[in-house]
């Protein structure tokens, strides 16, 4: 089990910015450059939907809802992601998790991984 540290979630306003982060610090750094990590996201009566993921090498993949909106970034030397949100609209307000992992899942599906324990972004006047 990777431990995962989630920061960033909060309250913003229609139009507004968040950044999320999220470390994974008790990973070895050869493996973590192994992994892919990124971002998930479940609002309430939905399926956990794809937001953006890293491989090791920087190649990223980005859920059609946030695309333009939202960019993911990576240092792998700090074992780190990070979500800048921008123009964030009500709809984006979910539970957003991180997650790393090594194998893709399947089509539409969610990765088989470590998932952290989210964290609450909410987008409303």
């Amino acid at each position: 089990q990777v431990r995962l540290e989630e920061s960033g979630g909060g309250l913003a306003q229609p139009g507004g910015s968040l950044r999320l982060t999220c470390k994974a610090p008790r990973l070895i750094l050869s493996v973590f450059n192994t992994y892919t990590m990124g971002w998930y996201r479940q609002a309430p009566g939905k399926q956990r939907e794809l937001v953006a993921t890293s491989t090791y090498d920087r190649v990223t993949r980005y859920g059609d809802a946030v695309k333009g909106r939202f960019t993911i970034s990576r240092d792998n030397s700090r074992k780190a992601v990070f979500l800048q949100m921008n123009n964030l609209k009500p709809d984006d307000t979910a539970v957003y998790y991180c997650v790393v992992y090594q194998h893709p899942p399947p089509p539409g599906g969610v990765p088989q991984g470590d998932w952290g324990q989210g964290t609450q972004v909410t987008v409303s006047s």
